[in-house]
């Protein structure tokens, strides 16, 4: 299995359920590191890149719920592969700050998790699409899943294939997440999406200062 090259940048990753607020927090976080002279580069899965995006059009339109799971798996890992070699490894080598709305962990929890497929499979493909590239920090916004449903319905977007699962498939997404931050506190800190959007942004910037602080990384 090919392997990325090694990267010199710090890579960030923002998970957690539909409607937790992720990319809101993704979007103030790359607002403060910019303000503060770092090069920063905001991205987003499936997507980040324009093959990509083609495939997130395929994997979240409502008109394909026919979809199998396997197919679903495998175009979200096209899709990292992908964005990753075009944009993100890139971006890191030159010493970027990458900020991505969704990365691995979002396949561990909705496929894996919320689907059921085994996810001893689902790593070891993720691990070719990634060639081995892993997030430096991982944030996760854990909220339940009824008040999740409340913020979406409070947005009036049409629903997506994904938003369509049901309730029972958000609960073992929302449990997976939980799971996954248990598995890899050294990466993954799991924070209570329910906090005041300002008490969250201000969480995620003093981990984030601090974890770029351990690694001497310079502006």
């Amino acid at each position: 299995m090919s392997r990325c090259a090694l990267t010199r940048g710090y890579f960030v990753t923002f998970e957690g359920v539909d409607g937790c607020g992720k990319s809101s927090q993704a979007g103030l976080l790359a607002k403060r590191l910019r303000s503060e002279g770092y090069a920063v580069v905001t991205t987003r899965e499936p997507g980040g890149a324009p093959i990509a995006e083609k495939i997130r059009a395929l994997l979240l339109d409502p008109a394909h719920l026919e979809m199998v799971n396997e197919c679903e798996v495998l175009l979200y890992l096209a899709a990292r592969a992908q964005h990753l070699r075009e944009k993100i490894v890139p971006e890191l080598e030159r010493g970027a700050i990458v900020i991505c709305d969704r990365f691995q962990d979002a396949t561990f929890a909705y496929q894996g998790f919320g689907r059921e497929v085994p996810l001893e499979q689902l790593r070891l493909m993720n691990s070719f699409a990634t060639g081995g590239v892993d997030p430096d920090l991982t944030f996760i916004f854990d909220l339940p899943v009824e008040k999740a449903i409340e913020r979406l319905a409070a947005m009036k977007k049409p629903e997506d294939r994904l938003e369509a699962g049901g309730r029972a498939f958000f609960e073992r997404i929302r449990n997976g997440y939980r799971s996954i931050a248990a598995d890899a506190p050294d990466r993954i800190v799991l924070l209570d999406g329910a906090l005041p959007i300002e008490v969250l942004a201000e969480k995620v910037n003093m981990i984030t200062a601090g974890k770029l602080k351990e690694r001497s990384f310079l502006r």
